[in-house]
């Protein structure tokens, strides 16, 4: 069968190496899937399908430096979870029987214990038979923690197969970002992430599994394993097994392109996720392991870990040219070395498509004149309602910003000036809140309103006190400091004084909002305010560099910047005692709330443009993200923008829709519990109505309005681009040109200044 598209040039940036066990490792499994049931009379495979799969080759490529008792230990982990897969396959997905399915996933769970003390389940079948074998034969060598997070990753994998089932059941092909998130659970990457750790004995230290480097090394490291996959099993998968979940028909269908086009988007993307990989690990590790005090043993453990997972890549790419279950027809004579054994991924090899693409993502010059925003038709099925308490609520607003110090410059900082009346006004932040709680009372409206208005203050001051003069350290402290302004109990009493209008708003509010809370919704309310506030920092990272982050980076961390959680939780608060925790977090939720979060980024994104990229320089956009990943003019970026943007709201009510009464349904939930998460999905319509009425009607982002404060703004943080003020003129950055080789240039420039 002739191949449907030709494999594109990888971007491949680390060599391959072959473990010397290989061969043992290979008579171990083979041995040891006959011995769970796994080979002849299983009605999967047979013998031949083991060896010409050889997974103990993929093993031993992806885990080039452990021993033999460990590569036999790790093969035989990957030759039960391909099993799995094939099986699930044959049995669930081709008689499309999603309730067997869900029985069969259900029991898994008990096979992995907490405890390895503990008692499991009698086998059925030779999935259950190998699960219970290898959890009894990993775990005692790695700490609970680990063992918390493999068995979480584990049954990820496992369950989020029933995703794939109904998307084939439904005939329905993901959005990109449904697909990049659904991936990661179903592909098993973060899985291989956890074998990664035992195989390397890196376990990543507890303090930090979490961290946001950590997650995105994991995350980057997942995503381009899966794309790859993609690239390579697309005519196994999409032509002769009818599978929707493939990235390259992903963007075949949301671009309308052809399988050519599409499948280089996809390695277009995967190169993006390596690249990410690498920023991170060389800009976001090692600061992590100074923040954190980690000792020499842990940095140690994380950057044997960063290495493991590097030598995944390659070992996995090497694999994937060789072995039969995949479309590879020709590829190993295209590569460096020719057909030697082991070599198609052993040079490091920079292509000129990934180079260009790594120079634009720095390249950019700010400040250009780009007119004003172009708003294309935004799929809204919700109707806004206001709450009646409107007027007074926008009275009160703009007197409280005043109170708490928002329309003056700083104690110290003469630039601070960032807010006038007139400004706080036109921005009219009670309408949002107006339209997000329509029920709200007078003073829950008040509360509501003040929040945003404090969020607002913050993502307009943080780029001009801190991101100007390039002070991360600053903004740090500043973030240390707002976090004593939100303690645990609630009170107001262990607050230390107030140094400026950001912990004065910050500390007349806490006590308003979390201190009628449970403890469990204040923590959670907590943790949804700092991941707002953190990530600040890494815009203005971005920033100090001027780049223009990673399109799926940039999508992740703008649910955070935009301060999503935090107006979230607002909307769960009374409710989440009534509804199992496991239901807040479960796929459904997850995937509706995401879909939400990301129609209201990029509407926000498609008007406030010209603000962002004419006015203020930024690289936060993802219509700029998008003309630069793509290398398209703004038009073609703005359409590909709005048609992900519609797309998610498409997704959000196909989530309500189908997805929501499958999953009252899985967990057998009352009545009541089902009103309360149906009445979450209105709020959250109301959320999303709300947010445009907002942008529609609001002076923030009018050109003639932004004009306006250019030409009479308060201070620098509206003073015409010029050299007078410290922002950029004829299109450079402050404190200097930017581009390659130019940084120091531009610290000459700051010492100057």
């Amino acid at each position: 069968m002739a191949q449907p598209f030709v494999l594109p040039d990888f971007y491949v940036p680390y060599p391959a190496r072959l473990n010397p066990h290989v061969d043992a490792a290979r008579a171990h499994t083979t041995a040891w899937a006959r011995r769970m049931g796994m080979l002849e009379g299983s009605g999967i495979w047979e013998q031949h399908d083991l060896d010409s799969h050889d997974y103990a080759l993929l093993c031993a490529y992806t885990h080039p430096d452990c021993d033999a008792d460990a590569l036999s230990l790790v093969t035989d982990w990957y030759v039960w979870v391909f099993f799995f897969d094939d099986h699930f396959l044959e049995v669930f997905k081709r008689t499309q029987d999603r309730r067997g399915g869900k029985a069969y996933l259900d029991r898994l769970p008990a096979f992995m214990p907490a405890d390895p003390a503990a008692a499991v389940p009698e086998p059925e079948n030779p999935v259950e038979a190998g699960l219970a074998d290898l959890w009894a034969r990993t775990v005692p060598a790695m700490s609970a923690a680990w063992r918390e997070r493999f068995a979480v990753a584990t049954e990820n994998l496992l369950n989020e197969s029933l995703w794939e089932l109904s998307n084939i059941d439904e005939g329905r092909v993901a959005n990109p970002l449904e697909y990049i998130e659904m991936r990661r659970k179903v592909g098993g990457a973060p899985w291989s992430a956890g074998l990664v750790e035992y195989a390397a004995g890196a376990e990543v230290p507890a303090a930090v599994a979490d961290a946001r480097p950590l997650r995105v090394l994991r995350d980057a490291f997942s995503d381009a394993v899966h794309l790859r996959n993609d690239l390579f099993s697309y005519q196994r998968e999409v032509e002769d097994e009818g599978e929707n979940s493939n990235g390259v028909l992903v963007l075949e269908r949301f671009l309308g392109c052809s399988t050519q086009e599409a499948a280089d988007a996809v390695n277009d993307l995967l190169t993006s996720r390596l690249q990410q990989f690498e920023h991170t690990a060389l800009t976001e590790v090692p600061p992590l392991c100074a923040e954190h005090g980690l000792d020499a043993r842990e940095t140690a453990a994380l950057l044997a870990y960063a290495k493991g997972l590097q030598d995944w890549q390659s070992g996995g790419h090497e694999w994937h040219m060789r072995s039969s279950r995949y479309m590879n027809e020709g590829a190993v004579k295209a590569e460096p070395g020719g057909g030697a054994f082991g070599m198609a991924a052993a040079s490091v090899r920079l292509t000129p498509r990934a180079e260009a693409a790594r120079r634009r993502g720095f390249s950019h010059v700010p400040y250009q004149r780009v007119g004003p925003s172009e708003l294309p038709h935004f799929a809204m099925p919700f109707r806004v309602r206001h709450s009646p308490h409107l007027a007074g609520a926008r009275e009160r607003c703009v007197a409280w910003a005043g109170e708490m110090g928002m329309l003056r410059a700083q104690p110290g900082r003469p630039d601070s000036h960032v807010w006038t009346e007139r400004m706080a006004a036109g921005y009219d932040l009670p309408l949002c809140a107006a339209g997000l709680h329509p029920d709200a009372t007078p003073d829950e409206l008040d509360t509501a309103s003040h929040w945003l208005a404090w969020g607002t203050y913050a993502d307009d001051l943080y780029p001009v006190v801190y991101g100007r003069p390039r002070d991360l350290a600053g903004a740090r402290a500043q973030n240390d400091r707002l976090r004593l302004f939100m303690p645990l109990d609630g009170a107001a009493g262990s607050m230390p004084e107030p140094a400026n209008a950001l912990e004065r708003g910050l500390a007349d509010l806490w006590p308003r909002t979390a201190g009628p809370m449970n403890e469990r919704d204040r923590a959670a309310f907590r943790r949804s305010v700092e991941v707002m506030v953190d990530s600040w920092l890494w815009e203005l990272a971005n920033h100090s560099l001027n780049r223009i982050p990673e399109p799926v980076d940039y999508i992740e961390m703008r649910r955070a910047t935009f301060g999503s959680d935090m107006t979230m939780a607002l909307c769960r608060i009374g409710s989440g005692n009534r509804v199992p925790p496991e239901i807040w977090s479960s796929g459904p939720v997850r995937s509706l709330e995401n879909a939400a979060v990301d129609y209201a980024t990029l509407l926000n994104d498609v008007f406030s443009y010209q603000k962002e990229i004419e006015f203020e320089g930024e690289v936060h956009n993802c219509v700029l993200v998008t003309q630069n990943f793509f290398d398209v003019d703004h038009p073609t970026a703005l359409a590909i923008t709005a048609d992900l943007m519609n797309s998610r709201m498409r997704q959000f009510q196909h989530v309500a829709a189908h997805e929501f009464p499958v999953l009252y349904d899985d967990f057998g939930l009352d009545r009541e519990t089902r009103a309360v998460l149906d009445g979450y999905v209105r709020q959250l319509e109301n959320w999303m109505a709300g947010i445009l009425t907002w942008h529609r009607e609001c002076e923030r982002y009018q050109e003639e309005v932004l004009l306006r404060h250019r030409a009479e703004g308060p201070g620098t943080a509206w003073a015409a681009p010029g050299p007078a003020s410290g922002a950029p003129s004829g299109g450079t950055v402050p404190g200097g040109p930017t581009g390659p080789w130019t940084s120091a240039a531009r610290a000459a420039a700051l010492l100057a200044s």
